[in-house]
C-alpha cells in the first residue's frame, strides 16, 4: 500500500480545519498509510526578514525529507491540475513510487531551499489560502483522486 506523507509547518489551530483534517486522513486510510508531521514554526516578529524566517523553517523541514519519498511541495507557482488530472499523476507516481511527501509551508510559503529539493511542484489553486485551509483542500483533493482511481462514488 502506498505512504503518504505530509509535512506541514505548525499545527493546525482552527477547530473546524482540524475536524476536517482527520475526517479526510480517516477516509484516506482504505488507500494510502498517512503520516502526519508538524514542524515547528520560527518566529515571526516585527522587522525579522521573511527570508530568515523562512531559511529557519526550510532547515527544519529538509531534516524530515526520507530518501524513499517522493517529494511534492505545494507552492503557487507549481503545476496545477484539475481532479482528474490529480488523479491520473497520483496513479502514475503509485507505480513508480512507494512513498509520497506533500509539503506544506507557513504563513509565508516555503524557502527556495525546500522548492529547490523537492521532485516536484504542485499548485492547488492561485487563489491566496491560509496554510491551514489548504492541508484541508490537499487532502480534501487527494481522497476525490483515489475514489476517481478506484472509479468509485464520490467524484460526480
Amino acid at each position: 500500500m502506498l505512504k503518504i506523507r505530509f509535512i506541514v509547518v505548525d499545527r493546525t489551530r482552527e477547530a473546524f480545519l482540524k475536524q476536517g483534517e482527520s475526517f479526510y486522513l480517516h477516509r484516506l486510510k482504505r488507500y494510502a498509510h498517512t503520516e502526519w508531521v508538524v514542524i515547528k514554526p520560527a518566529n515571526i516578529k516585527k522587522g525579522r526578514p521573511a527570508g530568515e524566517i523562512l531559511a529557519v523553517e526550510g532547515a527544519s523541514i529538509v531534516k524530515k525529507f526520507l530518501p524513499r519519498d517522493y517529494n511534492i511541495a505545494l507552492d503557487r507557482c507549481g503545476q496545477a491540475y484539475d481532479s482528474e488530472g490529480l488523479a491520473a499523476r497520483i496513479e502514475r507516481l503509485s507505480l513508480n513510487q512507494s512513498s509520497l511527501c506533500f509539503i506544506i509551508g507557513g504563513p509565508l510559503g516555503l524557502s527556495t531551499e525546500v522548492l529547490n529539493r523537492t521532485d516536484e511542484i504542485l499548485s492547488l489553486t492561485p487563489l491566496t489560502l491560509t496554510h491551514e485551509m489548504i492541508r484541508l483542500i490537499l487532502l480534501e483533493q487527494l481522497y476525490r483522486a483515489f475514489t476517481i482511481i478506484n472509479h468509485e462514488k464520490y467524484h460526480k
